[in-house]
């Protein structure tokens, strides 16, 4: 597989070096020539001293045969041109962008790049698994949809409790669908009656999380 990383920073040099290791073809470009060169000495003449926001740089550095083109500067401005252009003008297969600030990913998804990578999500996910349960966790976005996967734990002072599935009033355009109960998930029924420490799983918008909140979590919970 030839894959074209473009940024040779932190992110960038350790992939390179991976996908060598993976044996992998790998050209990596740099706009730095002080930093390409650094790279060079170390990793040989896979990299390219030049800008890959230019096409015709980045058509130089083989983007016309690439497989995957991996956009991971610092900047989502240039990751996104990057991304346009080997989509678009050399047919790239596969594109990959790092996206630094996670309000620009909707952009991202919008403009057909198609795998995001986000390390302020990441970190966040990471952070927000250790949040109180009487918050709502959010676990994932849907594609390119504006839903979102969402977990809420079921302490003792939830109004779910003892309550069926069925009898929930769920915000309109939210959906239940599933439960996971004693580290074993289980199919949503509407007959299901729901426990203490239950994590129910959830489907919707954003703007639904209020409702949902009230319904799962307790209305005392979403005021706090």
């Amino acid at each position: 597989m030839f894959v074209l990383v473009v940024g040779g920073g932190k992110v960038g040099y350790y992939l390179t070096k991976e996908l060598i290791q993976s044996g992998h073809e790998v050209v990596l470009m740099e706009k730095d020539r002080a930093r390409a060169d650094q790279i060079a000495d170390e990793i040989g003449s896979i990299v390219i001293p030049h800008d890959g926001c230019e096409g015709k740089y980045l058509g130089e550095a083989g983007a016309n045969r690439a497989d995957i083109v991996a956009a991971v500067t610092g900047d989502d401005e240039d990751n996104l041109v990057i991304c346009q252009m080997a989509k678009h003008h050399f047919d790239v297969p596969r594109t990959i962008a790092r996206v630094n600030n996670p309000k620009n990913e909707d952009l991202f998804k919008h403009l057909g790049v198609d795998e995001l990578i986000s390390p302020t999500r990441m970190i966040l996910g990471s952070i927000e698994q250790d949040i109180p349960v009487h918050e709502l966790l959010h676990l994932a976005g849907l594609g390119e949809s504006e839903l979102e996967l969402i977990e809420a734990h079921l302490d003792a002072g939830s109004p779910a409790i003892g309550r069926s599935t069925g009898d929930l009033q769920m915000p309109e355009g939210c959906a239940l669908f599933a439960v996971i109960r004693d580290g074993v998930a289980m199919p949503l029924r509407s007959d299901m009656t729901l426990r203490e420490d239950d994590k129910v799983i959830a489907i919707g918008p954003e703007d639904c999380e209020t409702l949902l909140k009230e319904q799962l979590i307790g209305a005392s919970a979403t005021e706090s």
